[in-house]
């Protein structure tokens, strides 16, 4: 029961049948921080959100939020608020009404609930369509009245599944860049599922890598990057070259490797070449046949251009190189 973690979670696995879902993490989310869970489908990120929101079963373990346990209350009485994937929202009922729904269940007078549910709305900028109907909005516009339904609880966690995936990438960014200044004002913990490592990269405090239902790594956006684990992380958040060394599996970021023609680096093939605005990826296949690719800003690459099939080595200094675990 430590003061400074909003959540714990203490050798927590979830089971349906013989199949595990979720296999016995432990997990300290830090007060007023903006913590997502990543990782592929099937990872158990979304069984551990639902654990914590009360909407599933715990199969062994224990969940803490404010250094309370929690992990027999159904989902009201846990301080917990979660925005769905799908919103949600109630076709028949407006902006507004929608919003001041659970304040209603709770026995809040009318004009109470519907002025507390307008301040809300204020705060995600949808004050102006308090009256329309979900049916009568865009998508982005959905989204932030799901998220006032949700924090007009003043949750002491608010918990995100997969709650930008139905945007388009422009306003992905934008909902994204909202998401972490409302986290920052409100002074609470978010947690967030995403299968997007450039989403987690730039939402979180705490990152927290998930694969086969167990914590893989977990810190920093740039701790987690800059310093990954295993090559499955490696791997899984991008960016990086997993090649076999002398002693194991080594990571090499793409931004840190170059091109060599004459050099005396890995020998390689170039698989193609990725123009991608102030970036170019050159992909290359290695004589051992390891995939690998360097990341460079198109200036380097205009000044000395290289095309598929051209033979070429691999560079990098020692320094770049992370050794993983096995």
């Amino acid at each position: 029961m430590d003061p400074r973690f909003d959540v714990e979670l203490v050798g927590v696995s979830k089971r349906y049948g013989g199949a595990v879902a979720v296999d016995n993490i432990s997990l300290r989310i830090p007060k007023a921080s903006y913590c997502c869970l990543l990782g592929p489908s099937g990872c158990g990120k979304t069984s551990t959100l639902r654990m914590i929101a009360g909407h599933e079963s715990i199969s062994d373990g224990d969940v803490l939020i404010n250094g309370a346990n929690v992990t027999g209350l159904p989902p009201i009485k846990r301080g917990t608020a979660m925005m769905f994937q799908s919103y949600a929202l109630f076709p028949h009922l407006s902006c507004i009404e929608n919003v001041a729904f659970s304040l209603k269940m709770r026995g809040m007078a009318k004009a109470e609930r519907l002025k507390k549910a307008r301040e809300f709305l204020a705060l995600v900028h949808m004050e102006t369509f308090a009256d329309r109907l979900p049916a009568q909005l865009s998508g982005g516009q959905q989204q932030r009245v799901a998220l006032a339904r949700a924090l007009v609880s003043q949750p002491k966690v608010l918990l995100l599944d997969e709650p930008l995936s139905a945007l388009d990438p422009f306003l992905r960014i934008r909902v994204r860049e909202e998401l972490k200044r409302l986290q920052r004002d409100l002074g609470i913990s978010f947690i967030h599922v995403t299968h997007s490592q450039d989403e987690a990269m730039a939402l979180a405090d705490m990152m927290v890598v998930m694969q086969d239902g167990r914590i893989r790594q977990s810190g920093s956006p740039r701790e987690v990057f800059g310093n990954p684990a295993t090559s499955f992380v490696a791997r899984f958040i991008g960016g990086h070259n997993v090649l076999q060394g002398a002693a194991g599996p080594v990571a090499v970021r793409a931004d840190r490797c170059r091109l060599d023609a004459a050099g005396s680096g890995l020998p390689a093939q170039i698989a193609a070449v990725e123009y991608q605005g102030s970036i170019v990826r050159v992909a290359l296949t290695t004589d051992a046949g390891e995939d690998a690719s360097v990341l460079m800003p198109d200036s380097v690459y205009d000044a000395d251009p290289v095309q598929a099939g051209a033979r070429t080595h691999l560079v990098w200094a020692a320094e770049d190189e992370r050794q993983l675990a096995a």
